[in-house]
């Protein structure tokens, strides 16, 4: 796949806000600074088209990319946020929540894991829940050019015997670096097929 045109279409806080188009829509989601945003711009070759927070919890709205004036990348807000009150944490997990369950666009999920940690709680609970709502999803390991690919190896396969206590087949995984570029095309390539299906 190639990306030929890439650019922010509008950002909603609620699910009421989103776009009323056609498009199908690929959201990345993930706990709060573990680089949805990096993924994006590493994905469309444009650096600063996502914008790009030191601080955890930047993203409280879902924001929408039109994508070869076709389909389109969705950044969702991220989910374990530790700067925020409680009712606004609970906000978010609605926001997502809503959008997961309710927005008839959504073709996939890609969920983001840090690959320097091992498997966290957060993490899994997000997983199982997906798994519940029969969603598609993928499961990307970001920041792998900051760990060994060994240790990659072995913190992916804690994930999948931790995951494979509730679902027989493990799902698509794919290790990514926003930094050496490496995983951009297995990410396009995954997009590709469920736009196909």
């Amino acid at each position: 796949m190639k990306i030929q045109s890439a650019k922010f279409q509008t950002s909603a806080p609620s699910l009421d806000h989103c776009p009323g188009w056609m498009r199908r829509e690929f959201a990345f989601v993930g706990r709060s600074n573990v680089g949805k945003s990096s993924m994006i711009n590493l994905l469309t070759n444009r650096n600063g088209l996502a914008k790009v927070s030191a601080l955890p919890g930047k993203t409280q709205m879902i924001n929408f990319f039109v994508i070869n004036d076709d389909w389109s990348l969705v950044d969702l807000p991220g989910y374990g946020f530790a700067k925020v009150t409680k009712d606004r944490k609970f906000g978010f997990s609605e926001l997502i929540r809503d959008y997961i369950e309710r927005r008839e666009n959504l073709a996939g999920v890609f969920v983001l894991v840090d690959s320097r940690l091992p498997p966290q709680r957060i993490d899994l609970e997000f997983l199982e829940w997906l798994d519940g709502c029969g969603v598609r999803h993928v499961l990307v390991y970001t920041k792998a050019d900051k760990v060994t690919p060994a240790k990659v190896r072995a913190t992916v396969d804690l994930m999948l015997a931790e995951i494979a206590k509730w679902r027989p087949e493990p799902p698509e995984v794919i290790v990514t670096s926003s930094k050496s570029g490496n995983g951009r095309v297995d990410v396009l390539r995954s997009i590709s097929r469920l736009l196909q299906s």
